[in-house]
């Protein structure tokens, strides 16, 4: 017999839109229990963290995880953008951390590889295997999707297929 649930808070860090998801799991099973986004609007970069922070502390707050799981920055051809998603990244891990609670950091190569089996796999097939994965009505925004990916992907231990990648790196699809 299975022990007590594990609740999962799932984060897709963005500065304009930070998804959110939240599953337990149960043995096996996985469940869903609530999803949305944290839209920080226009505001200047110190209001948008805030907004960030204000919002994860809430999230937290109401539905009590026990674990975090985040997805990791990729760098990318703009600085100035890479700069910022580690920023709002910084927010969502002090939010966690500022509830005591641990994180794990996954790839967006290891997510999508743990939800749908292909490492490159799109927006869209992430968000229709969500939806299946969870018996979910509709699929959820790409954003949610996401961040209900992460989640999926700690449930299922990190793995990349059949090999855990605890402790390895992923450079350019392979583990390092």
């Amino acid at each position: 017999m299975a022990g007590p649930a594990l609740r999962i808070l799932g984060i897709d860090p963005g500065l304009r839109i930070t998804g959110f998801g939240i599953i337990e799991k149960n043995g096996a099973n996985i469940v869903y229990v609530a999803s949305g986004c944290i839209k920080s609007g226009g505001a200047d970069l110190p209001g948008r963290l805030k907004t960030i922070l204000e919002n994860l502390r809430e999230v937290i707050g109401e539905h009590r995880p026990q674990q975090i799981a985040i997805e990791k920055v990729f760098v990318n051809v703009n600085p100035a953008s890479t700069l910022a998603l580690g920023q709002a990244r910084g927010t969502a891990i002090c939010a966690a951390v500022d509830a005591g609670l641990p994180v794990s950091e996954y790839t967006a190569l290891q997510v999508k590889q743990a939800v749908v089996g292909n490492g490159h796999a799109s927006k869209e097939q992430v968000q229709h295997m969500v939806k299946r994965l969870l018996s979910l009505a509709g699929e959820p925004s790409a954003d949610a999707a996401d961040a209900l990916a992460c989640a999926i992907c700690h449930a299922h231990g990190g793995r990349l297929g059949k090999l855990s990648t605890r402790g390895f790196r992923v450079k350019r699809g392979r583990l390092v």
